[in-house]
């Protein structure tokens, strides 16, 4: 199976290619300039696997949530490219790979516990544990919450860890669950190599979509929509 991988929600532009279980991976974090960056990561990634378009069996992007930017333009390069080519995407949780990628540094880890800096005083966070095929599995819904409100829950058992720039953005919430945890990954952020790794059994069950409905997650409506404009009130 042949498949490209995008990730671009975070401060990271990272493509990977995945060609029957030989990858490929581009992980940079070129600040600003990911639209640029991503596009080129694309045509190098092709160009060494001697791989087309056309020839890959689907796309898959990191769907959100993370940055209202960063998030658009994974989804828009995965459609636009896939469109062109004629071959269908997949959307993975932004979370998940970063989970993924937190499991794959640590054999030993039962789960994870993913903190994702959202600004705004706020975190995204989801928790994962470990399949018997060693991918992230959900463990309870993804959201959108302050710091304080974020918790292991019931789910979670010794050996866990913790991943994502959310604890470093709030050093009160790492120090509030170090005991918790077996390690705290505060650096850590989402891979395309990731988003492959969960993206290919999915797409070999049938999961993969037609290019006009890859959309993204953003968690946080209220900044993916625009408000309302406020009316004056009627004078009759």
């Amino acid at each position: 199976m042949r498949v490209l991988a995008i990730e671009t929600a975070t401060e990271a532009c990272s493509v990977a290619l995945s060609l029957q279980g030989r990858l490929l991976c581009r992980h940079e974090e070129p600040g600003r300039g990911q639209a640029t960056r991503v596009l080129v990561l694309v045509d190098v990634l092709l160009g060494e696997a001697g791989v087309r378009l056309r020839d890959l069996d689907a796309i898959a992007f990191g769907r959100g949530p993370g940055g209202f930017t960063g998030v658009r333009l994974a989804v828009g390069v995965a459609q636009g490219l896939a469109f062109g080519a004629g071959v269908p995407v997949l959307g993975v949780s932004t979370l998940q790979a970063l989970g993924q990628r937190a499991l794959a540094l640590h054999a030993s880890a039962g789960g994870v516990l993913v903190c994702s800096d959202a600004r705004m005083g706020q975190v995204y966070t989801g928790a994962f544990r470990r399949g018997a095929d060693g991918l992230a599995l959900p463990a309870g819904p993804e959201r959108v919450c302050d710091p304080e409100a974020v918790d292991l829950g019931d789910g979670a058992a010794a050996g866990w860890i913790g991943a994502g720039r959310g604890f470093a953005a709030h050093p009160a919430l790492a120090e509030r669950l170090t005991a918790r945890l077996a390690a705290i990954e505060v650096d850590l952020l989402p891979d395309a190599a990731a988003v492959a790794a969960l993206a290919v059994p999915r797409i070999a069950a049938g999961e993969a979509v037609p290019a006009r409905d890859a959309a993204p997650v953003y968690l946080r409506d209220d900044v993916a929509r625009p408000a309302r404009p406020q009316l004056p009130p009627s004078s009759f």
